[in-house]
């Protein structure tokens, strides 16, 4: 068990409370993201709890590495949708959020993420079936209409145009850099055959009525 938070009151607490079960072994703690994927690397617990907003290097800005070499179970104050969604996506198995759980039931997260299950706090189970809901409507929409020859990840990017976000905003939200946001659109604006942005969103989106 690896157990990564700044606050060393919580950090205690934690350990404290995964001490008193004979099923749980704490190899190392750590104060930031960037700790936290050295000592995993290293140990390679079965498990990992692992904050948000830390110093140096938050969650989200390691967990995708971090599920390369442990389990990871978010535990955070943040109930923010966008971030338990980007989470769930880059690989958390579990997410709890302070003030909605007693020590039970961090016990029950533990040892049910630790066996290859997930565990999720109210609100993250509710983003949970909203990303499944939307991905069984994307899947629906994409089955009905021409993809102009265009690739999964061209797709994305012309998806996040449509609702008028920025290069940089696609990029922060994909996880890709400008360019290459930027290449992905030239590629999209010749296959559909356009010029701009907006004659790219008005071919993609004709399709869907």
């Amino acid at each position: 068990m690896l157990v990564v938070d700044d606050n060393p009151i919580v950090r205690g607490a934690l350990l404290g409370i995964l001490a008193g079960d004979p099923g749980v072994e704490i190899l190392a703690e750590a104060a930031n993201g960037r700790e936290g994927l050295h000592a995993a690397r290293r140990l390679r617990p079965t498990v990992t709890l692992l904050d948000h907003r830390m110093p140096i290097a938050d969650g989200l800005s390691v967990i995708g590495t971090l599920a390369q070499y442990t389990s990871v179970l978010v535990m955070t104050s943040d109930d923010d949708p966008q971030l338990i969604s980007d989470m769930l996506r880059q690989g958390a198995r579990g997410y709890l959020v302070h003030g909605e759980f007693e020590p039970p039931e961090l016990l029950r997260a533990v040892h049910a993420v630790a066996s290859g299950r997930g565990w999720l706090s109210p609100i993250a189970a509710s983003v949970a079936a909203s990303m499944l809901r939307d991905q069984h409507q994307a899947r629906a929409r994409h089955a009905a209409r021409p993809r102009f020859g265009l690739t999964d990840r061209e797709e994305d990017v012309m998806t996040l145009l449509c609702q008028g976000l920025s290069n940089a905003s696609i990029a922060h939200r994909l996880r890709l850099t400008e360019k290459t946001v930027k290449n992905h659109l030239n590629h999209v604006f010749a296959k559909l055959g356009v010029r701009s942005r907006t004659e790219a969103v008005i071919r993609w989106t004709s399709q869907l009525g």
